[in-house]
């Protein structure tokens, strides 16, 4: 059974239209979210959540309606940008004070592990931290709740290589829990590394949303990396 599922998602702006965007998440899956600057991901992504409320389409979350569920669902799912930039001059461990009570499932012992792993000091604020670390900072709280459905938004900006490669060897080990993982990405090789499945946007549209094997089999040339096959169709839908 799906866990996220989105039909029809339609949101228009001046010069752009979100359009009919429609896929769907698995528990214990890993999906790649895919597209150039301006095809419409944070668009779905904050559509997915109510951040931007779209003209037309539904939204649902373990078979519940986003519309009149809200509450409910937000506290089953964690959502992370790759900034930050709600309370800067709190310390950390004062705003986990202020997060945690909205948060039955909120495990200490859990943000204490990530927050010993993201190696964040709980005495800074976020506007101390580097854009790397603002990303773990972000991520703790996402994480510390056991939410069902992470949805992240270009969770690797600003990381290096190794916290990056650190990073997505987390999120292998938290959909070993069921756990139904979304992240929009810029960098292919993070995809290459963890993706179970690609959803692919272009110009506001949907042009595949498939397992990772799938995608190779339809649209990979024989000895052409998944990033030449990206450039490759983005070139071609352009072109369409």
């Amino acid at each position: 059974m799906d866990i996220v599922t989105i039909k029809d998602l339609t949101k228009t702006y001046p010069g752009f239209t979100l359009d009919s965007v429609s896929f769907s998440l698995a528990p214990g899956r890993i999906a790649g979210f895919i597209g150039r600057n301006g095809a419409g991901k944070t668009t779905t992504i904050k559509s997915m959540l109510n951040l931007v409320h779209p003209d037309h389409g539904q939204v649902e979350y373990f078979g519940m309606p986003l519309s009149g569920n809200e509450a409910q669902i937000k506290r089953r799912i964690g959502y992370s940008t790759g900034t930050i930039s709600w309370y800067p001059r709190k310390r950390i461990r004062d705003i986990k004070a202020v997060t945690k009570p909205f948060y039955d499932s909120w495990d200490d012992a859990r943000y204490e592990s990530f927050l010993r792993l993201f190696a964040l000091d709980e005495s800074k604020t976020p506007r101390e931290l580097s854009d790397g670390m603002k990303v773990k900072c972000n991520l703790l709280f996402a994480l510390s709740h056991g939410a069902e459905v992470l949805i992240l938004d270009e969770p690797t900006s600003g990381l290096d290589p190794f916290s990056r490669d650190e990073l997505l060897d987390i999120f292998e080990q938290i959909k070993q829990t069921g756990v139904a993982i979304f992240f929009s990405t810029h960098i292919i090789s993070d995809i290459e590394k963890c993706a179970d499945d690609i959803v692919y946007i272009s110009k506001g549209r949907i042009v595949a949303a498939i397992p990772k094997e799938e995608f190779a089999t339809r649209h990979q040339q024989p000895g052409e990396s998944l990033e030449e096959a990206f450039l490759r169709l983005e070139r071609g839908v352009l072109d369409a």
